[in-house]
């Protein structure tokens, strides 16, 4: 969701530059010094705030339905089930707003999606309080990981062009969602994509709240939103005793931890860097691995960096200041928090909402980001093949081994690098 202007690599390089440490380290004070609640008070705005809201409908709008699909698979009793999805929502909103908050970055956090896709398989082969044990050991992988910095050492050794075309990969198949939703729904796309660029020349801020307004009504006055009712009631962690046993360190904690790492993590990184922050992954990754070892007794199997619903986040019409835009990741936690408080009522609103209307919210809110993030890719002509290949193998949504193609389109984009500069390295020495 982003309208920056494509910009060459040295230029990026030198805006990231200018970008205040408190946008890019764990600076808590605002650019005049104040802190807190003054800070964020200041720097509020409603484009950020419906930035947020836009990041969690999408997200319990999809990825939770994998959740549900573990939770089935596994035989969780309904306790069970409320309590894993009461400790993805408040871990998700707790560790996005606090890092929002500590980093002034719109840092955003959500429960793993392809870990939960694994869990589908796997969950129901072992006791329930094995998998807990399995979802502890992981978040302290994560933490480990994460505080060394290792996995933040081998990301910043990637071409800015491969990075790029990550991303754009990852977001194609949401801006693709919109024009495939043409043969079901025609008049809530046209209607969203209209609004959208009209608004977007007079307030680009406001164009994508006025095309999830207008895709809502369009959809109400069409095939129509059609909410069962329910009870707002609050949810009840249930707490689980971990046991530990070697198939479930094998069977779920090494998959778990492989995926969540390279197919969230990777990319929630990417995410950051390509709108010109800097983040700390000891802080982000290590902070996460820890909720996720703090919640795994209530059922949470994995916090991580999100990338789809964070790119929703980062972009100018978050904010068109830079620095401002962290209150969307604020925003973002405190509606993860209530939707995780309030329970299955909520749950129920965003996962009754029609499929085709996410898919256009979603891809509308995206198109900003997917156009910069192509742009980003293909600007350095050196670079240019590797990442291509890296766009192509992660939109193609393959999957190998369990890992996902966000991971895959990485690999063999630095594979197609490093084939490219070593022949180039050979040839400058003959």
């Amino acid at each position: 969701m982003s309208g920056d202007s494509p910009l060459p690599l040295n230029e990026r390089s030198k805006e990231q530059e200018a970008v205040p440490a408190a946008a890019g380290t764990a600076g808590r004070t605002g650019e005049d010094g104040g802190a807190g609640r003054r800070g964020i008070a200041r720097d509020a705005s409603l484009s950020a705030v419906l930035a947020g809201l836009v990041a969690v409908v999408v997200s319990c709008s999809g990825p939770l339905v994998i959740v549900l699909a573990a939770a089935d698979a596994g035989r969780l009793s309904n306790e069970q089930t409320a309590s894993w999805v009461w400790a993805a929502c408040i871990g998700s909103g707790v560790t996005c707003a606090a890092l929002s908050w500590w980093t002034r970055m719109p840092v955003i956090t959500a429960f793993s999606t392809p870990g939960a896709a694994v869990l589908v398989g796997s969950l129901g082969s072992y006791p329930y309080s094995e998998a807990v044990g399995a979802f502890l050991v992981t978040g302290l992988l994560m933490a480990l990981v994460g505080v060394t910095g290792a996995f933040g050492w081998a990301m910043r050794r990637v071409p800015p062009g491969v990075v790029a075309g990550m991303l754009a990969g990852v977001l194609f198949s949401f801006g693709a969602g919109v024009f495939s939703a043409l043969d079901s729904t025609p008049v809530p796309v046209l209607a969203s994509l209209v609004t959208y660029f009209a608004a977007k020349r007079r307030s680009p801020r406001y164009a994508v709240a006025c095309a999830l307004l207008a895709a809502v009504l369009a959809t109400a006055a069409g095939p129509g939103i059609h909410v069962a009712a329910g009870d707002i009631a609050p949810a009840v962690p249930l707490f689980t005793t971990p046991d530990f046993s070697l198939q479930a360190m094998v069977g779920i904690a090494v998959p778990l931890t492989v995926v969540t790492m390279a197919s969230q993590n990777a990319p929630g990184l990417a995410v950051l860097t390509a709108f010109g922050y800097r983040p700390s992954d000891r802080v982000l990754i290590g902070v996460t691995g820890l909720a996720t070892t703090a919640l795994a007794p209530f059922g949470g199997h994995a916090i991580n960096l999100a990338a789809i619903t964070a790119a929703i986040c980062t972009g100018e019409e978050a904010h068109p200041d830079r620095r401002r835009r962290y209150v969307a990741g604020i925003a973002c936690g405190f509606f993860y928090v209530v939707t995780g408080v309030c329970g299955a009522a909520l749950v129920g609103l965003f996962t009754a909402l029609p499929t085709d209307l996410v898919a256009v919210i979603a891809g509308v809110a995206l198109l900003g980001a997917f156009s910069t993030s192509l742009a980003q890719a293909v600007a350095d002509e050196s670079g240019r093949d590797a990442a291509v290949v890296t766009f192509l193998t992660t939109a193609s949504g393959v999957t190998l081994g369990g890992i996902g193609s966000a991971c895959w389109g990485l690999v063999l984009g630095l594979a197609t690098h490093g084939t490219l500069t070593f022949r180039q390295r050979a040839h400058a020495r003959r």
